[in-house]
């Protein structure tokens, strides 16, 4: 005697192809979030990545909104993705690095997404790992010596104030001699 009738073995077959369909279908999901990881990361002109865990709903809020305004893209995948997408690309990506709740900052200039979650590090539950930008990977140290450079609008202003500081001397000796005159 079969162990099961023929109404049940349908019931297994579509079963079975339903929870096939859905692999895939998960297969196929991984593969898109994988592939956007990737673009992302090719757009990117720095990336960070940091634990997030802890954080409330609110904290959560005010850091995307200030990502946004700064340029800077804040997701959080999963770490076998991360580690996926980071290889695609030939970036080398230590163990102990993807433990734990990983986030991502895409930004699009060198030290946005650096000074974001850096600033961020003692407030709430935000933890630098390690980062990408200018062509190799950074250790969360670096990572944090980058957040610490200045704005480029600071640069600017640094370098302006640099190159007219002698002309401005130049011209305040220049006065104070016509004045003895």
């Amino acid at each position: 005697m079969p162990l099961c009738s023929s109404e049940h073995k349908g019931f297994f077959n579509s079963h079975t192809n339903y929870k096939e369909g859905t692999m895939s279908q998960n297969f196929e999901n991984k593969k898109v979030v994988v592939a956007e990881i990737v673009e992302k990361a090719k757009n990117a002109k720095s990336i960070v990545l940091a634990e997030y865990k802890g954080m409330t709903v609110e904290q959560d809020h005010a850091l995307r909104n200030e990502c946004r305004a700064n340029g800077v893209e804040y997701k959080i995948y999963k770490n076998r993705l991360i580690k996926r997408a980071f290889e695609e690309l030939g970036y080398s990506v230590p163990e102990n690095v993807l433990e734990g709740q990983t986030s991502i900052a895409f930004s699009a200039d060198e030290v946005s997404g650096a000074k974001i979650l850096a600033s961020k590090e003692g407030d709430t539950s935000i933890k630098i790992k390690a980062g990408y930008g200018f062509g190799k990977a950074l250790t969360e140290a670096e990572v944090k010596q980058l957040a610490k450079i200045p704005s480029r609008e600071t640069l600017v202003a640094q370098l302006v104030g640099m190159l007219t500081m002698p002309m401005r001397n130049l011209a305040v000796a220049i006065a104070e001699i016509a004045k003895k005159n």
